[in-house]
């Protein structure tokens, strides 16, 4: 999956970047004070995104 796919859907959800580090970005759910790290690479294996969904208390994408 594009990464660009999965933070759309991040944001939809009510996500929002906390910040930028070296080779990833941490993403925070404000609902639940969750924080994801998310890598920048164009592409993200669809694993991964789903275990991202979940460890930010979203709907996991695809489903």
């Amino acid at each position: 999956m594009k990464r660009s796919t999965l933070l759309r859907y991040l944001r939809r959800n009510g996500c929002y970047l906390k910040r930028e580090g070296g080779g990833h970005s941490l993403w925070c759910n404000p609902a639940t004070g969750a924080i994801e790290a998310v890598p920048r690479h164009a592409d993200i294996a669809n694993k991964l995104a789903r275990k991202i969904c979940r460890s930010l208390s979203v709907p996991e994408i695809g489903r």
